[in-house]
């Protein structure tokens, strides 16, 4: 005897539907494409499961927040420098939305510089960026000096009195250059200041640096990470040649998917809640007008605190008090590009790492990072004080005199804070060594 059946529902129909087109398509694409043999290992992919292993993904996401809003800004901006400002001004008060999506833009340029040095960070006090890893190390630095430079074209695009007082300061860091200085200043301007800055400061913060950035982001972040094992934290029973972790597929893309969204709901509430870069505040560019007062950005104060701490010195011809600035951060980003060659030429190391390093397993490596991250932190103390002036409000306010002692301070305070940083760190490590 046959039992009966119910016979099938909308829903379950529906279902099966559904079941049988996917697997056709998947099937259709599979035969056409070979994706299912690419898709198969690739799911099946370990990550770690450590949170500092995600501060990249942060900068990835913030990344691609830059893109979209920046992506919407280009429809309003008109690069001239007969309305630029005004485009800027009319966007933030009269376009609905746009102040929103001028902050939304801002705040993620901020979180994604930020992330980038301490993803940064990571990477150089674990040694992750050893063998087999000295191209990501390589692109992942030529990325962060590209970010800084991209938000300084960015910040002098509304040609406003701020943003073009710090392009005016860049135009004399150009002319300090010795033998070709004028003529890097005039390329740039196309002539004298501020000549046609506009609109090539437009083309390089629109087309030319992101143009690099999309090639750059998706090879250091995507491809070389993908094709190679992924660096792991130093445990009890860790290998250099096991992998562990939780596969990509559904446990890391989860995590994908959670970090993407926390990222754009902290850079939405930033947004949302904090005013920064008012530009109908300080009026269009006047040649010939008293520069205002300003705070720099965190991430620019680093030039801005060496120009301040650096004392007014010529030799001949050649402003040092312009030039040595320069060729600190030009020797600065050198040494990080080529740090592991430099490390490996050192200790004769060239063994392959795919476990990362405690901080105290290197000891020297760790007190040359806190003492260049503590020679940065005094440099950038520089830019927290100032004299008061008028509609200007810095970190902290002193007199005249004050300032001068804190200015005198803080230059004794870059040569002996570093060496002490170091040589403390280094002893703290050295001694957990041995424990």
């Amino acid at each position: 005897m046959v039992t009966p059946t119910k016979p099938p529902t909308r829903r379950e129909r529906l279902a099966a539907g559904s079941t049988r087109a996917a697997a056709g398509t998947a099937g259709y694409l599979d035969d056409r494409l070979g994706l299912g043999r690419w898709l198969r290992p690739n799911l099946r992919k370990l990550f770690p499961s450590h949170w500092s292993f995600l501060l990249g993904e942060f900068a990835l996401y913030a990344f691609v927040f830059l893109v979209l809003t920046g992506t919407f800004l280009t429809f309003f901006y008109q690069a001239t420098p007969e309305a630029a400002f005004a485009s800027v001004t009319e966007l933030s008060l009269e376009v609905r939305g746009g102040l929103l999506m001028r902050q939304l833009h801002h705040w993620s340029a901020t979180v994604f510089v930020l992330s980038i040095v301490l993803h940064l960070l990571r990477v150089f006090f674990t040694g992750a960026f050893r063998k087999p890893r000295e191209l990501t190390w390589m692109l992942g630095v030529t990325l962060f000096a590209l970010v800084l430079f991209e938000s300084f074209l960015g910040f002098s695009l509304p040609a406003d009195q701020v943003g073009f007082t710090g392009l005016r300061q860049a135009d004399g860091l150009l002319l300090s250059i010795p033998l070709i200085g004028t003529y890097l200043s005039a390329f740039a301007f196309g002539g004298g200041f501020p000549g046609d800055a506009i609109g090539r400061l437009f083309v390089a913060h629109v087309l030319l640096v992101p143009g690099i950035l999309l090639a750059i982001v998706p090879l250091h972040a995507l491809v070389l990470t993908w094709r190679q094992k992924h660096t792991e934290r130093r445990a009890r029973d860790s290998d250099e040649r096991r992998v562990s972790g939780g596969p990509f597929f559904p446990y890391f893309a989860l995590k994908q998917g959670i970090t993407s969204l926390g990222t754009f709901a902290v850079i939405s509430a930033l947004a949302t809640f904090v005013l920064v870069n008012p530009v109908w505040q300080a009026g269009p560019y006047q040649p010939g007008a008293v520069p205002p007062m300003a705070q720099p950005f965190w991430y620019s104060g680093v030039l801005d605190g060496l120009l301040r701490l650096m004392p007014a010195w010529d030799l001949g011809p050649v402003n040092l008090g312009l030039l040595v600035p320069l060729l600190v951060l030009g020797g600065f980003f050198t040494l990080l590009l080529l740090y592991p060659y430099l490390e490996r030429r050192l200790t004769g190391d060239r063994r392959v790492h795919h476990l990362n390093d405690r901080p105290s397993q290197a000891p020297v490596r760790t007190a040359v990072g806190v003492a260049v991250v503590t020679f940065f932190t005094v440099v950038w103390a520089a830019t927290w004080f100032s004299a008061p002036a008028k509609g200007y409000s810095p970190l902290l306010t002193v007199s005249p005199e004050t300032l001068t002692i804190v200015t005198y301070g803080l230059r004794v305070a870059v040569f002996v804070l570093p060496a002490l940083a170091f040589a403390i760190t280094l002893a703290i490590c050295r001694r957990r060594g041995r424990a």
